[in-house]
Parts: structure tokens; C-alpha cells; sequence
């Protein structure tokens, strides 16, 4: 199939080359083209001048972006992906934006004949790279049973949960459930350590029980370690955060932790860790 991918970041470079390992013929586009010329010497495929050219004969268009200008930029903007898209095909939005724009994109891509799908991931760079993010996804049957297939080359588990926006709203709650997550593991390594325990031993228990969780299999480890290198940033959480507390506004839900968690974030970018993964929590609890 003839696909084309949007955003060359730490997300969307790997996700695009599986699609090329799969045997898709894949046209990439950065803003930063140099990024796109380092994609094409690594796969296969090659790397267009702007999103319309990208999009020019593409059955489908991924994009996965910064935030919701970036978005509109690449999609609605001059030589953006509307200006090349044909009727009949579909643009794919992996990026974590508003469920406002992804209404917004589905009724222009309505007028223009196109499908449309809202398709935020979770799994992190990480999971990018192994092929096996969980995709949420907004939009009609129609659309998802056509593109599902092709998320398939770096989605382990594809979902459609409802109409266009159903798959940011989806996305927001994955943040929601991460920030809380992250803060109660942080205080629990933290109280480990001032106890005097072997923490080490400590997480290798209860990771198995109740209290076990993803953070806490793939992230205590290297919290203990004082590693925070990796991973999704502090700067991309808050950006999120954000979206999800507007929405809250919007939709009148009390989220108290998240708004919490959300200032501990601030703290962490205050001390300079804006680019740090989001465990570091842990490094703001040491901090005195």
C-alpha cells in the first residue's frame, strides 16, 4: 500500500519504518528535513518537501505531531496534507492532541470524501520502537476495519472506542491513570529508601500483587538508580496534562490528582528536568 508519514520524531520515525519493513511503499515529511533524509538512508522509502506532496496518491497519511497548531499546520495549512489528500483515502492522527481538533479534522475530511481517524498510542518510545503500542481510535467502522490492518505493522493492541474525539478522550485517561501511577510510586520508593529497606528486594515482591503495575515493572529499577534519560518527558506529560485539565473543564470532572500531579511536574521542569522521563517525580521528592 501506498502510505504517507508525517512527523519524524521519536514516535513517528520508528512507527514509519515498520510500515516500511512491512512492505509498504512509505513517502516520510519533517519540518526538519534532515531528519526525514536520515529516515530514508535507514529505510525504505523516500521523503517528500511538504505534507501535500507526501500525501499526493497516498491510500493512507499517519501524522503524529507536537500538539494541536502543529497539527493543524500539517494538515490545514498551505501545502498541508488536505491540499494532496484524494478522495477516498485517509488520514490517520497518531499525534496527542485535543478531541476538539479531532472533530474538527474529521468534518473537513468529510467534505474532501476522506476518512478520518483520531489514533493517539501509548507505549512510549519504547514501544514505537518494538512495534507493540496500544493505538485508541476515533472514528466510523468503515475507516477503522480499512486502517486497522496497516496500525498493525507497530500495534500490539487497536481498539475503536467511538466517534471522532473518542480516541483523545481515551488518551487522556491513559495520562490520567500515568500521573497518578508515577506519583504513588515515587512516594513508595522514596519511603522504601528512607526506611532503610532493600528496596530492590521490596519491589521484586509486590510488582507480582496487588499493587503492581507497568510503572512499576519497567520503571523502579532505574528510579532507584536515579536514571531519568529516557522515556516520555516531563515537558510532553505537562503538555498533555493540559488537554486533559481543559477537557475536565469542559466536561465539569473532578480530577484533584491530576491537577496535583500536574504541579509536581511544574516543580520537576523548575529544576531543570523539563526533559527528563516522567518518573522523575522521584528526583523532586529527594530534592531537600
Amino acid at each position: 500500500m501506498k502510505v504517507a508519514f508525517i512527523g519524524m520524531g521519536v514516535m513517528g520515525y520508528p512507527m514509519a519504518g515498520h510500515l516500511s519493513k512491512a512492505g509498504h511503499q512509505v513517502t516520510v515529511y519533517n519540518r526538519t528535513t534532515a531528519k526525514a533524509k536520515a529516515w530514508v538512508d535507514e529505510f525504505s522509502g523516500e521523503y517528500a518537501e511538504t505534507p501535500a506532496a507526501a500525501a499526493k496518491g497516498a491510500e493512507v497519511v499517519f501524522t503524529c505531531v507536537g500538539n494541536d497548531r502543529d497539527l493543524r499546520e500539517v494538515t490545514c495549512g498551505e501545502d498541508g496534507v488536505f491540499s494532496g489528500l484524494e478522495p477516498g483515502s485517509i488520514l490517520v492522527d497518531h499525534t496527542t492532541a485535543s478531541a476538539e481538533i479531532a472533530r474538527y479534522l474529521n468534518e473537513i475530511a468529510g467534505t474532501k470524501g476522506c476518512g478520518f481517524l483520531d489514533a493517539p498510542v501509548s507505549g512510549g518510545q519504547a514501544g514505537a520502537e518494538n512495534g507493540v503500542l496500544s493505538i485508541m481510535v476515533g472514528g466510523s467502522e468503515e475507516t477503522f476495519v480499512k486502517a486497522e490492518p496497516v496500525m498493525a505493522c507497530y500495534g500490539k493492541s487497536i481498539r475503536l472506542i467511538g466517534d471522532a474525539g473518542s480516541g483523545q478522550l481515551s488518551k487522556m485517561v491513559n495520562q490520567i491513570c500515568i500521573g497518578g501511577l508515577l506519583q504513588g510510586l515515587s512516594e513508595a520508593v522514596h519511603f522504601a529508601k528512607k526506611s532503610g529497606l532493600d528496596a530492590e528486594q521490596v519491589f521484586d515482591v509486590i510488582q507480582h500483587g496487588a499493587a503492581g503495575s507497568w510503572q512499576m515493572v519497567n520503571r523502579h529499577q532505574t528510579m532507584l538508580a536515579g536514571e531519568y534519560d529516557f522515556g516520555f518527558a516531563v515537558d510532553w506529560m505537562r503538555k498533555d496534562f493540559a488537554i486533559v485539565l481543559e477537557e475536565a473543564r469542559k466536561n465539569r470532572a473532578k480530577l484533584p490528582v491530576t491537577a496535583l500531579v500536574d504541579q509536581f511536574y511544574a516543580d520537576v521542569q523548575s529544576m531543570g528536568g523539563g526533559r527528563l522521563d516522567t518518573s522523575s517525580l522521584l528526583k523532586r521528592l529527594e530534592s531537600d
